[in-house]
């Protein structure tokens, strides 16, 4: 799929340069600016102490699996199974999301069971089946680590904490950034569609199909949460209700961003759709019919020709540099 953007690999994105700190950020014009909490300001040591931490295997309880084992740069930083597996092999029950853009996330996972990108570095940090560590030990841990406790003074002023692990951490991860694939520069007049991108660009975008209701905004998703009818019964996991207890939230989950969203398959929040031909497939006949499933949820009937202009469309949201670059 990557052949179809070949030709945007040398061409310089239009950036605008987004300072804060003695980091600049780039982020691109169509984009609004990326909200940074005033207790971690982007700063280039606490970004490359974040990078450090998240390629390092270091932060498991036996220090075997690392962040990036489930969120692979050349992947989108997403993974190619259904549910990633950690320390032991542990199975998890939900697939690795790609955390592109994730900077302007109002709130992480799929259930928004945690608010911001700092306080999320305790979920798979202390999740049984991902890290299954703590963060009193891992500060231990690091304090134990003559790199370490010197890298920690070095940026933070003082040895390894709480603090300074999720700050450097949150850090790395605002860099993130992916806004440079055919469609923006289909955007900025710099490309042109073809003949099946516009058809599926114009049935995207189309009342009758609704796909943008939840895709839109440059990150092509409203932050929402749905139910889109994947399931008539979800099981254990009930999604958005597993944090706000009422059952009209069982089986919604956060839209997820169609952005390179070639590239970070499996699908759905259990990774249970291989392909994007199924997903459409899926859209296309209606859900399941959940007693949650969204109203906009409803039979499409999508010709051939229609499904394949969808989905070349969608293959232009991928980001050859991100992908080239990692990130």
């Amino acid at each position: 799929m990557l052949s179809l953007f070949s030709l945007y690999f040398g061409c310089e994105a239009d950036l605008t340069d987004y300072s804060n700190n003695d980091y600049s950020l780039n982020i691109p014009q169509s984009f609004p600016p990326m909200p940074i909490p005033d207790d971690n300001p982007l700063i280039r040591s606490r970004i490359e102490l974040g990078e450090e931490l998240f390629f390092d295997p270091i932060l498991s309880i036996d220090s075997t699996v690392s962040c990036v084992d489930c969120h692979k740069p050349e992947w989108a930083f997403s993974d190619h199974t259904p549910v990633s597996s950690g320390v032991e092999g542990r199975l998890g029950f939900r697939n690795s999301p790609t955390l592109a853009n994730v900077g302007w996330a109002p709130v992480m996972l799929m259930d928004g069971g945690s608010p911001t990108l700092e306080q999320q570095v305790y979920v798979p940090l202390e999740d049984h089946n991902e890290m299954d560590f703590n963060m009193v030990l891992l500060t231990e841990r690091l304090q134990d680590n003559t790199y370490y406790a010197q890298r920690f003074k070095d940026v933070f002023g003082e040895g390894p904490s709480p603090f300074g692990i999720t700050r450097a951490l949150a850090s790395y991860q605002r860099t993130i950034v992916s806004g440079d694939s055919k469609y923006d520069y289909v955007r900025k007049g710099l490309a042109t569609f073809s003949a099946s991108e516009e058809r599926g660009k114009n049935l995207f975008f189309s009342k009758e199909l609704a796909c943008s209701t939840c895709h839109n905004g440059f990150n092509f998703t409203t932050w929402e949460y749905h139910n889109n009818g994947l399931y008539e019964d979800y099981g254990l996991d009930s999604g958005r209700a597993r944090i706000t207890l009422d059952p009209q939230d069982a089986g919604k989950f956060r839209v997820p961003t169609l952005r390179n969203i070639s590239i970070t398959f499996p699908y759905m929040h259990d990774g249970s759709i291989e392909t994007l031909e199924e997903v459409i497939e899926h859209y296309n006949s209606g859900g399941a019919n959940h007693r949650n499933q969204d109203e906009r949820i409803k039979p499409l009937d999508l010709n051939d020709e229609q499904k394949q202009d969808i989905l070349h469309f969608l293959y232009t949201l991928t980001d050859p540099s991100f992908l080239q670059n990692g990130g």
